[in-house]
């Protein structure tokens, strides 16, 4: 039990201490995850793609560009590909392949060892393999159209996918190849249901045919040609009369450049360049005198007008990317320097807070440490009042009582003057027991201070000893501090004690005044005086000496030997 009491300051230090550290710190954030909001990415889509129907290529890139930026700070990993699929084809679809790719190649950080997003996959491996076919890099094309073809997707889409790499092996004059992929996809349900795949796949088997010489090329580019028509699909139209171009080129000339200019009339309906320069080239290869003339120069004004839009696009792509890339830095930077600065205040708080807790520590502990020093002291003072009222007991009492016991029981009290004598001793005793108790009894400081000083002053007044005040009732004592009165009381019995004991004078004279804002007290008595050396000598005015200074107040004595006694003091009121 004593060890606890011990020890239970410090538990609380230790407590103030960690929950005022605590108080300091931030708030924790809840770490249960919020659903997204993703309303903001859904409308810079849903705006990119309506710019995109409306053929404005370069609103609908910034739009997906910005919805791309948005989805990373939300790190929406599937709307993030959706931008970047989006942005790469658009790149493609106006000719800078290369720039398509390096778009389309972000994408593959997020799809990589991921059974996530197979839709997305598709999307960017189809991208990337358009774009090295496109380029004549056959393998690579190959390479992407597989993975492509390895996700679980919607059939159709495998269907199309195989259309693709059989198209490669087109490229690569792997007629035969491509013969045994497209064949199997003509029996294939999903196909036979998707009349714009299966045309594709239907034409595509028909050139094939015609390569190697089967003479079921022109019946299936028929079918495919058949089912275009009736479904007004003007871009696959444009293949299809390419391929009986083709077809008929050496049988029939005249013919074939029909469907020629069939198919230059459709690219130039669906605004497909690239179509439109295809179809002019076979144009121009198979034409003579002013028909030629006008073709090359169609051509030439075409791929000029191509060519700088192309390379508007291609800048214009290029700068939105720099512009949303400089930004996106720039928000960076000052993301780091708000991330810096709240670690600076975090550390600045933390410091506060750790400085705080020092000063809260160190100020319990002065305050223990003083409050054990007052405690010291009082008990100290409390064991040196003790040994002073023992020694008044004995120097003054004991004897006293000694021989009034011995006087009752040697003289003969039934006499008068033997009484008398008695009462007179007892009388004495009680007077000094008085004197000794109101020496060392509690003081009154409040409203009644001026009656007890005049009180305990009066005390020491006698036949013998004549005291004098002047100016007592000048003072303001209600304003003056508590302590202060206190040691106004103590110090004046202290000097009126010492005069009884030590003066054998007949007058004593107290002045009180006030002096620039201070109590100015003087002490003076017509009484033998003493040394200096006698002076320091004298526990009772060493103690008057230590209650002046801890009010901090000033005092002097004045004194000869045989020339009286005078004290005079002062402290600020």
């Amino acid at each position: 039990m004593i060890l606890k009491k011990r020890y239970f300051p410090i538990y609380i230090i230790f407590l103030t201490i960690l929950l005022f550290t605590q108080s300091c710190e931030k708030k924790k954030q809840n770490n249960t995850p919020k659903k997204q909001d993703l309303t903001e990415i859904n409308k810079l889509l849903t705006i990119g793609h309506k710019h995109y129907e409306n053929g404005e290529f370069d609103s609908s890139y910034f739009y997906y560009n910005k919805a791309k930026y948005a989805a990373e700070i939300k790190k929406d990993t599937s709307r993030i590909i959706h931008s970047i699929s989006w942005m790469a084809q658009m790149q493609r679809n106006q000719g800078d392949y290369t720039g398509s790719e390096a778009t389309a190649v972000e994408a593959l950080p997020f799809l990589e060892n991921t059974d996530k997003y197979p839709n997305g996959k598709w999307n960017i491996y189809n991208q990337l393999g358009n774009n090295y076919l496109y380029t004549f890099d056959n393998d690579n094309a190959l390479y992407y159209f597989n993975k492509a073809l390895n996700i679980k997707t919607d059939p159709i889409e495998k269907a199309n996918m195989r259309n693709n790499i059989a198209f490669v092996y087109m490229e690569q004059k792997k007629y035969k190849d491509a013969i045994k992929i497209l064949s199997i996809l003509t029996l294939k349900k999903e196909v036979l249901d998707d009349a714009e795949t299966y045309s594709r796949i239907l034409d595509n088997l028909g050139y094939c045919y015609y390569k190697v010489g089967n003479s079921k090329a022109l019946d299936y580019l028929k079918q495919s040609i058949k089912i275009r028509l009736e479904r007004n699909n003007d871009q696959g139209l444009i293949g299809s009369y390419n391929h009986l171009f083709i077809y008929y080129k050496k049988s029939n000339l005249s013919l074939a450049m029909n469907y020629a200019n069939l198919a230059y009339q459709k690219a130039t309906k669906v605004n497909a360049i690239n179509d439109r320069l295809e179809c002019l080239e076979l144009l121009i290869q198979n034409s003579t005198g002013n028909k030629l003339k006008e073709f090359s120069i169609l051509y030439l004004k075409i791929n000029d007008s191509v060519n700088k839009v192309r390379l508007k696009a291609k800048n214009q792509f290029a700068k939105i990317r720099y512009d949303s890339t400089k930004e996106k830095d720039e928000n960076i930077k000052l993301k780091a320097q708000t991330v810096l600065q709240k670690e600076q205040q975090k550390n600045k708080n933390l410091f506060m807070c750790f400085v705080v807790g020092i000063i809260i520590t160190l100020s319990i502990l002065v305050g223990k440490f003083l409050l054990v020093k007052n405690k010291r002291e009082k008990i100290k003072s409390s064991y040196n009042t003790e040994i002073r009222i023992a020694k008044k007991l004995h120097d003054e009492l004991a004897n006293d009582v000694y021989h009034t016991m011995a006087f009752a029981e040697t003289q003969d009290l039934s006499t008068s003057q033997n009484k008398e004598i008695l009462l007179s001793n007892l009388d004495t005793i009680y007077s000094r027991t008085r004197n000794i108790s109101k020496e060392n009894s509690t003081i009154e400081a409040g409203p009644l201070f001026l009656s007890s000083l005049k009180e305990m002053i009066s005390g020491f007044n006698n036949n013998e000893v004549n005291i004098l005040t002047n100016g007592i009732d000048t003072i303001n004592w209600k304003a003056l501090e508590e302590n202060k009165k206190i040691t106004v009381y103590r110090v004046l019995q202290e000097l009126l004690v010492n005069m009884k004991k030590h003066s054998q004078c007949s007058l004593v004279v107290i002045s009180f005044k006030k002096n620039e804002g201070k109590l100015q007290i003087d002490y003076s008595d017509n009484g033998v005086g003493a040394t200096f050396e006698k002076l320091t000598s004298k526990n009772g005015l060493q103690n008057v000496e230590n209650r002046i200074q801890s009010i901090k107040g000033t005092i002097s004595f004045d004194t000869k030997s045989n020339k009286g006694f005078k004290v005079s003091f002062m402290f600020p009121i």
